[in-house]
């Protein structure tokens, strides 16, 4: 798909939260998953890649988005392209081995490095207590939230970042198992409402907010 913004400067800075879409913008399925697809360059932990998207972009996932989310989000599920629910996968560590093996076998790795892998981080995971996979799934499904919204900015679309939801129905909702899958966040994504007001929000002062050490 062509790309619409490349300005990095423009895209970092000029995003902001978008609650009422042009609800007659349709996103194709073959954009979104091109944008996912950049989403998932983010960084993870060991390369876990511990995250799971689900597109809701039918009436239908939309009412099943609605059954378990606060009604303040209802606006942007209704009026918005997409929403994309993005969790993370606490049990992401059961295909590690076969990641590595495939990075081996495409060249990308040598041998010594995926035996250094596998012997390192796997045990790490696999001994792991829950409360260390939900952390870990959480944090690297944050960075892939997050380099989702400014593809979608490259693409020429705005964002809405959406928690306000029933967490322990959020999985199981969309048919996924609740202990492996863990909501973080979901994104709605259009094309804004050209005719709604704009919030412009303030940030707090850097000079607040950084030590030197």
């Amino acid at each position: 798909m062509a790309k619409v913004n490349n300005d990095f400067h423009k895209i970092m800075n000029e995003r902001h939260s978008v609650r009422r879409f042009d609800s007659s913008v349709k996103i194709e399925r073959e954009e979104l998953v091109e944008m996912l697809d950049e989403a998932i360059t983010a960084p993870s932990a060991c390369n876990l890649q511990a995250w799971k998207f689900v597109v809701i972009d039918t009436e239908e996932g939309k009412e099943k988005l609605r059954s378990f989310c606060m009604k303040f989000n209802h606006t942007q599920i209704n009026s918005s392209s997409a929403v994309v629910m993005f969790f993370g996968n606490t049990l992401a560590y059961e295909k590690y081995s076969a990641l590595w093996h495939g990075m081996f076998e495409a060249g990308k790795v040598s041998e010594e490095a995926m035996n250094a892998a596998l012997n390192t981080f796997l045990p790490l995971y696999q001994k792991a207590d829950r409360k260390m996979l939900v952390e870990d799934a959480m944090v690297d499904t944050s960075l892939a939230a997050m380099q989702f919204m400014l593809a979608a900015r490259e693409h020429g679309y705005e964002t809405n970042a959406m928690a306000g939801y029933d967490a322990s129905k959020a999985a199981s909702t969309f048919d996924l198992d609740p202990e492996q899958y863990i909501p973080v966040m979901a994104i709605a994504i259009g094309k804004p409402d050209e005719t709604a007001e704009e919030i412009t929000t303030t940030r707090y002062p850097i000079s607040e907010l950084v030590d030197f050490s």
